[in-house]
């Protein structure tokens, strides 16, 4: 586990997929916002780092901006995707692919036996991403209760 820089496809600039940063803080924000997603208060962010920081990954491209991020979690049997989001402007670049597969390689080194997430049923593109990189729906076992 560390950081990981991918050679670039042609057109594309160097891309280094690593472990978050307190720096990386408002890119993740703004990539959140970007994307229409409700943003991890900062209090909230800390409590989930001091369990397992090595599955908050960001992707950062050549000229230092960040331009993906993906939030994971280990409850020491299940692994969760909780956050996936890409600058709009880089999408369809396998960014978030990648931000997955190092994700996955980090949970698979922590004995993670499966992963799970959750799909807005109203999110049709992102239920084909993730049916794509192998994930299945199983909206029969969906239950929710907000405290």
């Amino acid at each position: 586990m560390g950081t990981h820089t991918s050679a670039a496809r042609p057109g594309e600039h160097t891309l280094r997929i690593r472990t978050f940063r307190w720096a990386d803080y408002e890119g993740a924000v703004a990539l959140w916002e970007a994307g229409g997603n409700d943003v991890l208060p900062r209090a909230e962010l800390e409590a989930k780092l001091t369990r397992d920081p090595e599955l908050f990954l960001v992707a950062e491209a050549g000229d230092g901006a960040l331009v993906g991020v993906v939030l994971g979690t280990y409850d020491g049997r299940r692994g969760f995707i909780l956050r996936l989001a890409v600058d709009a402007s880089r999408r369809r670049q396998g960014i978030a692919t990648r931000l997955v597969a190092e994700l996955e390689e980090r949970l698979k080194a922590l004995g993670c036996p499966r992963v799970n997430l959750l799909v807005m049923p109203q999110n049709a593109s992102g239920l084909r991403f993730w049916q794509a990189l192998g994930y299945l729906p199983m909206p029969d076992v969906l239950c929710t209760k907000p405290l």
